[in-house]
This record gives structure tokens, C-alpha cells and sequence, in this order.
């Protein structure tokens, strides 16, 4: 297995115009569907809409928040523990945060309008997973959205959109490939630092959420904070 150094040395050196020759490949418009901001629901439920976050993703998007909805947002307004680990009653451990969501299970900074569109009321702040949807890159240690890719072209992989299959200009490719590669440096970033930095802390009451800053209790604070 490909070490997440070895990962980030290679995602450092990836091209951005071969990234973007494989975007324009596959082709891709947002058409403001909303898919990648909602829950999902199946004939086995609603499953909560799930996308990561990283510590200080959530801290600008709390800042957005403050400015856009003139009021104060806490850690928990933007960011939940990843639910993937933790037990049925929200205890234990978990890895990263996702995004917090609303009553539906949709994204809480998701809005749709009138004519069925939907947009992002923090869009310019949006987390680089939202950047880059529906796109992922297949290097070991990244991140990729939720569902299986449904196409790919080199190392970029396209997950279900319906935008897909679109006409995408060169300068928009480019713009989304230098954000994909940005945001695979991280993801990789992120998780060297986490694995230098986990401590099981199986003793600890409640959910204990691991990320690149230390051991957090689910509103943010270090675990070990009095």
C-alpha cells in the first residue's frame, strides 16, 4: 500500500492541464439540482447528506455565517462528528468532521428557491469537497464524495450529478482541476497530521472526534480542555 507521504508527493506533482484534460473529457455544468447538498432517500431510508470539513473549513463558515446571517454561530451550527464509527446513541470515536445538516438531512447552509433550484448561502466560503463535487482524485489517503464513481478518466473520477456530460470551457476546467489537486494536498496533509496526532481515547465520556488539531469533544474543544 501507497504511504500517505508517497500519496502527497505524487498529488504535489500532479498536472494541472492533464487534471483539466480529463475534466473537459468527462464534462460537467452544475445545473443547481441540489443533489450534492441533500439527503438521500432509498427504499432503505434517508440517509443524511455527509461531506467533510476540515477544523478550519468550519471556522471560516462560521465566520461567513456570522456575517451573512448576522448572528452567532457555534462550532455545532456548521459542523457535526463524522458519523462513520460512532454508535447508534452518537458515542464513541470518529475521524474529521462533516457538515452539519437540517431537520430533512440536507446540508444547513443548503437553500432552495421558488423554481426548484438550489444554492449555497455561504458558496463563497463552501468547504473544497463542495468545490470539487462531483469530481475526486484516485490517489490513496484522499477523500471522495459519498457513491461510487460512475466514470473516469485518469486518475480524476466523476460521482453521480447530473450535471456531468456537460460542456465545460477550458478556463472552467482548469479552475476546477487546480481546486482538485488543492484539495487532494490537504486531504492528504490532513491525514498525516491526524495519524501523528491520534491518541485512542476509548476512557472518554460522549463522542470524541479525531482530526489534524488533536482529540475534540462534538462542539469543537479539545477533549483535554478544563
Amino acid at each position: 500500500m501507497e504511504s500517505l507521504e508517497a500519496a502527497l508527493g505524487r498529488a504535489e506533482s500532479l498536472s494541472v492541464d492533464e487534471l483539466a484534460d480529463a475534466i473537459e473529457s468527462i464534462g460537467f455544468e452544475c445545473t443547481r439540482c441540489g443533489g450534492c447538498c441533500t439527503a438521500i432517500d432509498d427504499e432503505a431510508g434517508t440517509e443524511p447528506h455527509t461531506a467533510t470539513v476540515f477544523p478550519d473549513e468550519v471556522r471560516q463558515l462560521q465566520a461567513a455565517a456570522d456575517e451573512r446571517f448576522e448572528t452567532s454561530y457555534d462550532w455545532r451550527d456548521v459542523a457535526r462528528p463524522m458519523p462513520y464509527g460512532l454508535d447508534e446513541d452518537g458515542t464513541g470515536e470518529t475521524f474529521e468532521w462533516a457538515l452539519q445538516t437540517d431537520a430533512c438531512g440536507d446540508c444547513t447552509f443548503y437553500e432552495e428557491a421558488d423554481d426548484g433550484t438550489g444554492a449555497c448561502t455561504v458558496h463563497e466560503d463552501r468547504p473544497l469537497v463542495c468545490q470539487t463535487y462531483p469530481f475526486s482524485l484516485a490517489l490513496g489517503g484522499t477523500g471522495e464524495p459519498m457513491g461510487e464513481a460512475v466514470d473516469r478518466e485518469g486518475l480524476v473520477r466523476a460521482h453521480e450529478c447530473e450535471g456531468l456530460g456537460r460542456d465545460i470551457d477550458r478556463e472552467t476546467a482548469e479552475e476546477l482541476a487546480e481546486t482538485l489537486k488543492e484539495r487532494s494536498i490537504r486531504d492528504l496533509e490532513e491525514a498525516i497530521e491526524l495519524r501523528e496526532r491520534y491518541e485512542p481515547r476509548p476512557d472518554a465520556d460522549g463522542a470524541v472526534v479525531h482530526d489534524s488539531e488533536g482529540s475534540k469533544r462534538p462542539d469543537g474543544t479539545p477533549l483535554d480542555r478544563r
